[in-house]
């Protein structure tokens, strides 16, 4: 072995070696945060983990989707999301050139306020008119 490899070899060995403790100075010492009331106060406040929250979470809809989905009065964002991309796959609706572009059939423009074709990024923008604000 070269004199050099062996330099490379020494400087990994000290790469790889485990660090030493640092001796702390009585001025630099940190005292530690309560991070137990935080933590308290959290999980006073979140809900039970099974409860649904965010998109997951059912809310009331408009008449429309509420048709579209099967005539239910609410539903979850992802759910509604789920079922509009079922349709579109069962009736063939993607575009075949453009996989981007979703080609509206009647239903579809009833939600969409009768654009012949949506962007698949604008179906969430689209989406949001059929979920009212609670207030």
């Amino acid at each position: 072995m070269s004199f050099a490899a062996s330099r490379v070899f020494k400087a990994c060995r000290a790469l790889l070696a485990p660090a030493k403790p640092a001796t702390a100075s009585k001025t630099t010492v940190a005292k530690p945060k309560p991070k137990a009331k935080a933590k308290a106060k959290a999980k006073e406040t979140s809900t039970t983990p099974g409860t649904p929250r965010g998109i997951l979470k059912p809310n009331p809809v408009s008449p429309v989707l509420g048709d579209f989905l099967g005539g239910v009065p609410e539903s979850s964002r992802a759910e509604a999301v789920k079922k509009i991309w079922a349709h579109i796959k069962l009736h063939n609706l993607q575009n075949p050139t453009n996989k981007k572009e979703i080609i509206c059939d009647a239903k579809l423009k009833v939600l969409f306020d009768g654009r012949d074709k949506v962007g698949f990024l604008d179906i969430g923008k689209l989406l949001s008119a059929h979920f009212p604000k609670a207030g």
